[in-house]
């Protein structure tokens, strides 16, 4: 597990995904941008305080921290919204580098994509919203960040990476067989999210672990066509 991710990490940062990586790293500072602005203006609008300077100024910083904050809380789902939008690109060229002689696996048909993009980005936002709720319990409310967070990315990476050769119900069961050693890759790569900046290459540096994660831990379903040539879900070899 360990030499996948340092491989993952190797090729995120290669020329082989440098050009995903810049645009996925552009598009979740946008979304993260919009967030906040997004944030900052409901703020405003439903805030009223005393025209006092010191009253303002304190409010002002406290917003301010609040905002960063919240930023952070909202990385996961913004990491996971653009994962599912670059895993093809990532993918594709973690197969095409590190497996060579096997076949490439099948992109997403697009609205089956945007559907796991969004089904994806809607659940990791409810969970951070939640486990911000608990900002009051110290402790409890980063244990809770950490441990769902690892749980999600792993359990959804992991099914789309496994997709590109799996039907969505085949890369489920998968997961579920080899859910302890998915969910302990889900905690190695997870404290990346409590980087600033860094966090920014989760979506192509998770793809690509979980890409070499699935091939390590299962063959790729193989079965005989009728002429007798091996296939790869529909693909003949």
């Amino acid at each position: 597990m360990i030499p996948a991710a340092l491989e993952a990490l190797r090729q995120t940062f290669s020329p082989l995904l440098r050009g995903v990586l810049l645009k996925s790293m552009g598009l979740a500072l946008l979304l993260l941008l919009g967030l906040a602005i997004g944030l900052e203006a409901a703020l405003t609008h439903f805030v009223h305080v005393p025209s006092y300077p010191w009253v303002e100024t304190t409010l002002a910083v406290v917003a301010g921290l609040g905002l960063v904050f919240g930023v952070v809380y909202l990385m996961p789902a913004v990491s996971s919204l653009v994962a599912g939008l670059f895993l093809d690109d990532v993918a594709e060229r973690v197969e095409r580098d590190s497996y060579p002689a096997d076949p490439a696996g099948r992109p997403q048909p697009v609205l089956r994509a945007l559907f796991y993009s969004l089904r994806f980005f809607g659940l990791v936002l409810v969970v951070n919203l939640a486990a911000l709720l608990l900002l009051l319990v110290p402790g409890v409310n980063l244990v809770v960040f950490y441990v769902a967070n690892a749980y999600l990315i792993s359990r959804e990476y992991f099914e789309l990476a496994a997709m590109r050769y799996r039907t969505p119900e085949e890369a489920k069961a998968l997961r579920q067989a080899h859910a302890t050693q998915i969910f302990i890759a889900g905690l190695l790569i997870t404290p990346i999210l409590f980087v600033p900046v860094l966090n920014l290459i989760m979506p192509v540096f998770g793809t690509a672990f979980m890409v070499h994660l699935h091939r390590r831990i299962a063959p790729l379903p193989v079965a005989r066509g009728k002429d007798g040539a091996l296939v790869i879900e529909g693909r003949a070899m």
